[in-house]
């Protein structure tokens, strides 16, 4: 027993060491994706253009453009692909055989740095071992030539050729990259967020950093009203009311029939152009009454947590009680004209309290939010693999900003007499939200009011602004109260000393680490960079969502880190799906490299690689301690 023992330990150790020295995986970055699922889905498919270098590797001398434009399009959507060829003609036994060799080939060769054991377990259960006979065949030209030969010839004789080039097809996407990490902003503008969740949900390793956008769904689902408002008022904003009730089944006739009953045809209200889809008539009016309606009452419950908690220090944002005679409102001393006016369930007496029938339309509406099966399932896997930063093989993670004085220090916060800054302050922030949503039966309590603070708060990390002026935006003409005064951290952030601060405070060393940032659009257009601080800070917000790329004049960043350094990658604007299926048309892509490194990077340089040694450590000393029981056992023996 304890020899067999020992042999496991010495098989483990050979294998963990081993492992160490296999070369890294490829991280792939993604950010703000806003609900557009198709370039989203896009991107992934095809690995920020990673798989298309590995068919032209392999492939640029064997095949033409048009043929390589063929395979990727068949390795980044083989069901759709292959129904298109097929209405086309019949597919021949020799298209098939070829194109099973192909998608063998870069099975093999993107499945290179992994361990034949990880590769096992990626493998499809039905093919598995057929799987693994052809991508670990060593003799192709002699002896065992034939053999192959004829189980691709069997796949395609038994008519499983269409499954099988499908599930090596989707092999090759897992094994291109190995890690995603999204740096928040999933929901909010774009039509699809839900579909995107499902995505998620379905890939292999991921790690989320939350978004401001992300927060306020997150707060909604753990009892906040003012985010349930924020929520409501920003899908009616962007004409995409359907999401809540089509994909995720909150029902809207009582906030609907309210709207219609108080509210009149106010063009300022009405949503934003949307570029998915023409709404109708009634979906425009629809959008134009239940934002008035849901903007009041935001306004409303705002002012409610504001008046709650003194320590959030937001008494400038009460906007209800400084509004006279219905036309003009005074801010910091200054009185301006009120436009666009919508205040008819106001009680100028008790400005920021909800009406009956305001109250009774929110407490219904978090319990269907509360209660619908899918945004539940999509919320809770947020919280199981979100977190408002983190800290990855040598880089910082974080959607927004850590809060900066003007002179680089750390923002300093207070809440319930004790203070935060920093690393401290973020970590509180995220203990809060852990605790509200724990918790989503308690609706006005500290930590589910922190979440809303998360949203709009001064000292926000996910915000970073000093004030969210949507009254103003809404109410008031004059441009210059609608400016909204940025973090120092977003100008400060292009100073290396800052940015080596910043990486300390979060236990990350100066050299060769990295802070990754969404949050902020790149505006292209105007010149800007994504690069910043000599390399050390990355903001990979390019606009994804079509609402942005008139602003970037991009279709969004990736970024890609393998074992050979980072890359960032630009995207043009996605064509649309059908049209690039149809027209093997790829979203054109700039590469730059941002980092490349001296020596390739190996497992062991890694987060993963450092529990594996550790791991290795820990058998040593257990092996060392078997071999001198052994020892001693023997002595006692030779002695007695």
């Amino acid at each position: 027993m304890k020899k067999s023992k020992t042999n496991e330990m010495i098989s483990e150790i050979i294998n963990l060491e081993a492992i160490l020295n296999l070369p890294k995986g490829t991280e792939h970055f993604v950010s703000d994706l806003h609900g557009e699922f198709e370039a989203f889905d896009h991107i992934l498919r095809n690995g920020s253009g990673s798989i298309r270098d590995k068919v032209m590797t392999i492939f640029a001398k064997k095949l033409s453009q048009t043929e390589i434009n063929e395979l990727c399009f068949l390795i980044y959507y083989p069901e759709e692909k292959i129904a298109l060829l097929q209405k086309k003609q019949s597919l021949s036994e020799e298209w098939w055989f070829n194109k099973i060799e192909y998608l063998i080939t870069l099975v093999r060769f993107s499945s290179s740095k992994y361990t034949r054991s990880k590769v096992r377990k990626a493998l499809p259960e039905t093919y598995a071992y057929i799987l693994e006979e052809l991508i670990y065949q060593y003799d192709e030209t002699t002896n065992k030539k034939a053999y192959y030969a004829q189980i691709i010839e069997k796949i395609i004789d038994l008519g499983q050729a269409e499954r099988f080039v499908t599930d090596l097809a989707y092999l090759i996407q897992r094994f291109v990259i190995d890690h995603l990490h999204v740096i928040g902003d999933i929901y909010d503008r774009g039509p699809h967020p839900e579909k995107i969740m499902d995505k998620l949900k379905e890939y292999h390793s991921l790690d989320i950093q939350l978004g401001n956008h992300d927060i306020i769904w997150l707060g909604a689902f753990s009892g906040s009203k003012a985010c349930l408002a924020n929520v409501i008022r920003i899908c009616s904003r962007y004409g995409n009311l359907n999401i809540l009730e089509e994909a995720y089944g909150i029902d809207l006739s009582k906030l609907r029939e309210f709207s219609q009953k108080k509210y009149q045809h106010n063009l300022h209200f009405k949503p934003k152009r949307n570029p998915y889809r023409n709404l109708s008539t009634k979906e425009l009016v629809d959008s134009m009454k239940i934002q008035q309606a849901i903007a009041v009452i935001q306004e409303k419950l705002e002012a409610q947590i504001i008046l709650r908690r003194p320590e959030f220090q937001m008494e400038h944002r009460l906007c209800l009680d400084k509004i006279n005679n219905l036309n003009t409102i005074v801010l910091q001393g200054v009185s301006y004209p009120l436009i666009n006016e919508c205040f008819q369930t106001v009680d100028w007496a008790a400005p920021f309290q909800l009406t009956e029938e305001e109250t009774e339309i929110m407490n219904d509406l978090l319990s269907a939010f509360q209660q619908s099966k899918k945004l539940k399932d999509h919320m809770t896997f947020l919280m199981e693999n979100g977190s408002l930063y983190l800290t990855y093989n040598q880089n910082l993670l974080i959607h927004g900003c850590v809060p900066l004085n003007k002179d680089g220090s750390f923002k300093k916060l207070t809440f319930n007499g004790q203070s935060y800054d920093g690393k401290a302050l973020i970590d509180f922030f995220e203990k809060n939200l852990r605790i509200s949503f724990a918790s989503p039966e308690i609706t006005d309590d500290f930590s589910t009011d922190m979440i809303w603070y998360l949203w709009c708060g001064d000292g926000s990390s996910l915000f970073g602004k000093h004030a969210m002026k949507t009254f103003e935006r809404y109410f008031l003409e004059d441009k210059e109260t609608h400016l909204e005064i940025k973090n120092p951290y977003y100008e400060l952030r292009n100073e290396p000393e800052i940015c080596n601060a910043i990486l300390k405070e979060f236990g990350l060393p100066a050299e060769g680490s990295h802070i990754i940032n969404g949050h902020t659009p790149i505006k292209l257009v105007n010149g800007e960079s994504p690069i910043k601080s000599s390399g050390k800070m990355l903001v990979i917000d390019g606009g994804f969502s079509k609402s942005y790329q008139e602003v970037t004049g991009i279709g969004g960043y990736t970024l890609l880190y393998n074992s050979f350094g980072m890359q960032l990658a630009a995207h043009k604007p996605f064509s649309g799906k059908q049209e690039a299926i149809l027209t093997n048309s790829d979203i054109s892509t700039t590469r730059q490299v941002v980092d490349r490194q001296v020596k390739r990077l190996k497992v062991k340089d890694t987060n993963i690689g450092q529990t594996l040694a550790s791991d290795a450590q820990y058998l040593h000393q257990e092996l060392r301690k078997n071999n001198m029981n052994e020892v001693e056992t023997t002595v006692f023996r030779v002695e007695k």
